[in-house]
């Protein structure tokens, strides 16, 4: 493989008996790059982490990572990987200090390598006075710190992060987003990063890849594929309970799309987002428009492209709309 591709994917194919979760995937990521996989639950995120992490087989294709084939020599790419999974594996009856080193054994660093690691790592990842600690008595976002700190004990080619701020506050996925930017910038760690949260991977990733129903449906910075949808969007919101009413918010529709300007409207639930390349010009005729409807707007808004906006252009429904239980 060439020296500066980190993963190679190449036709990728993985089923669980006839259902694919992964279906001809192609993908490169560079050395030094920050690469955020997208999709919503369901469309394949995870599993395809995991058979580059070799915790699954391909069905069919192939899986390069740090130039070995995750088929063929899965011991070299552990040995050059670091993995920070959506559930840690962490032993609650262990400090912090103590899992660290346990990892740093596994991985057959010596006692005074270990030390220093940790040392290394410690200054990484904000742990603090609670690294001494019984894991069981951190919050989730300490956990998901000291998961992302057990990764990097054997200072790793390549980061696999899978969901790692699901759950967090606010301040807890900040402090993770800051982390894993330090990382990339200080060390030139490659880091592959797999999120539902549309604004973690606009914050974070040099290149972005879109997952949906098992496929790659697009790839590209997160401002080229913003500009490709080039249109603004006014989103309406209705009472959330005003979503029943079929055949009011078929007419409310009916009424937008007449309004000069108005590319398209989609409906979910209670929010209408109508495209537009004019939003200032076109935003007071669709407000006339919906006051002259039988519903109630709770709020009216125009907005720039989101990387939701290019989910929504690619597959017609919002990111949100495709999630599964």
């Amino acid at each position: 493989m060439e020296t500066d591709v980190a993963v190679k994917v190449s036709n990728l194919v993985r089923r669980y008996g006839d259902v694919a979760a992964v279906d001809g995937i192609d993908l490169e990521v560079a050395r030094g790059e920050i690469y955020g996989f997208l999709g919503p639950n369901g469309a394949g995120k995870s599993t395809l982490i995991r058979v580059l992490c070799t915790l699954l087989h391909p069905s069919a294709g192939t899986a390069v990572v740090a130039g070995f084939d995750v088929v063929e020599h899965p011991q070299e790419v552990r040995l050059r990987i670091g993995v920070a999974l959506q559930e840690a594996a962490l032993d609650d009856r262990q400090t912090g200090r103590e899992l660290l080193r346990l990892q740093g054994r596994l991985y057959g660093l010596r006692s005074a390598e270990i030390s220093q690691r940790l040392v290394e790592v410690l200054g990484l990842v904000d742990i603090g006075t609670s690294i001494d600690r019984r894991i069981g008595t951190y919050s989730g976002g300490m956990k998901r710190r000291l998961d992302l700190a057990a990764a990097l004990v054997h200072n790793p080619e390549i980061l696999f992060l899978d969901e790692p701020t699901t759950g967090l506050d606010p301040a807890s996925r900040e402090t993770v987003w800051n982390e894993v930017r330090r990382l990339n910038e200080e060390l030139g760690m490659t880091i592959f990063l797999t999120t539902q949260y549309l604004e973690e991977a606009d914050a974070l990733a040099d290149r972005v890849g879109f997952i949906a129903n098992w496929h790659l449906v697009a790839e590209g910075t997160p401002a080229s594929l913003k500009r490709s949808v080039g249109r603004d969007v006014i989103v309406a919101e209705l009472r959330p309970e005003e979503s029943g009413r079929t055949s009011e918010i078929d007419a409310v529709v009916t009424a937008v799309r007449a309004v000069r300007g108005v590319e398209s409207v989609t409906v979910e639930g209670s929010t209408l987002a109508l495209q537009t390349s004019d939003g200032p010009r076109v935003l007071s005729p669709v407000a006339v428009a919906l006051g002259s409807s039988r519903l109630e707007v709770t709020s009216l808004t125009l907005r720039t492209p989101t990387l939701d906006d290019v989910f929504r252009e690619l597959t017609g429904s919002g990111f949100r709309a495709e999630e599964v239980a």
